[in-house]
């Protein structure tokens, strides 16, 4: 029989031990931000067993947001890796115990170069513990495991204090959103951070017609360049307004003689643009809120059409 009261118990006790973070998050966790933040080589973690795997996470989520991480094994660490570790670089050493013998091994080289010691461990006046520059308490009640043995709460434990040094460290770095775009080019969290000017249509493939061309042309020019719209500008080129199937269809509806019309009589004044450096999601959330299909991509003071982007467009980077 399957007990879901013990699942509900591992959940608990889980959030439990993460919640008994909270009040740990001190001067001690500030010092090793700071470590961090000043560090001028890489972060390096360390750990055996599960807490590897907790380090190799952490490293992971910190590479991802500006901070050049890496995992060394401890135990490879000792047969050749220990080169690694320079005198500019920050080690975040991961043991529940504090006293895991391999990544003991590390501390002698880790002092002989001059790198710093951040540790995350479950007794704070362990070797470990003490040996660190900064040691962060990640003690815990009891492991979510029935027989108190499993690592379960501990390396989620783990886990949160090491999301929480990224995250802190992240905002002290003034990390942007610009630049979790530049590293993550795959993917769909890729797709979502696409520039715009990747996606635009431009140059010839660009609707855009003269305040004083006729509607029999700016139809043309609409139904040639099939996205359902078309820029309007003056003599210099400059971004007057937009004419869209809609408008057209308003026309239509108002007047039988929409041909002898001009496009600046029907247009749409000071229509919604995106700058060509903005993001895709910026400019589907442009399209959301204005309940549109296209919007136009421009730059400069005047402002310049230099392309358009429309929902398809979205559609086709599986955003939408």
């Amino acid at each position: 029989m399957i007990d879901l009261a013990l699942a509900r118990k591992v959940l608990e006790t889980e959030a439990a031990a993460i919640l008994a973070l909270v009040p740990r998050i001190d001067e001690r966790f500030e010092r090793a931000v700071a470590l961090l933040q000043a560090c001028r080589g890489r972060v390096i973690l360390t750990g055996m067993g599960k807490s590897g795997i907790i380090s190799r996470k952490i490293a992971a989520t910190l590479t991802s947001t500006g901070t050049a991480a890496l995992f060394l094994h401890p135990a490879e660490a000792v047969h050749g890796d220990l080169g690694v570790i320079q005198g500019d670089d920050v080690v975040i050493a991961l043991s529940s115990s504090g006293e895991t013998a391999e990544v003991l091994r590390l501390l002698e080289t880790i002092r002989r170069v001059g790198a710093g010691l951040i540790t995350i461990v479950g007794k704070p006046s362990s070797t470990l513990g003490e040996a660190a520059d900064v040691a962060l308490d990640c003690s815990i009640a009891e492991e979510a495991c029935p027989l108190n043995l499993a690592p379960t709460a501990s390396t989620t434990a783990a886990l949160a204090i090491g999301d929480a040094l990224a995250m802190t460290l992240l905002a002290a770095k003034g990390f942007r959103q610009e630049d979790f775009a530049n590293l993550h080019p795959g993917g769909k969290l890729g797709k979502q951070f696409m520039r715009v000017e990747a996606l635009m249509h431009s140059g010839k493939d660009l609707p855009v017609v003269k305040a004083d061309t006729r509607m029999r042309d700016v139809i043309y020019e609409m139904s040639r360049k099939g996205l359902g719209m078309t820029c309007v500008v003056n003599e210099r080129d400059e971004l007057l307004g937009i004419i869209t199937d809609g408008d057209l269809r308003r026309l239509m509806e108002r007047t039988g003689d929409t041909l002898a019309l001009t496009a600046a009589e029907v247009m749409t004044r000071n229509p919604a643009t995106v700058q060509p450096g903005a993001l895709a999601a910026q400019a589907l959330h442009v399209l959301e809120q204005r309940k549109i299909t296209s919007v136009v991509v421009a730059d400069g003071e005047p402002k310049h059409a230099i392309g358009v982007v429309h929902l398809h467009d979205l559609w086709r980077t599986e955003m939408v």
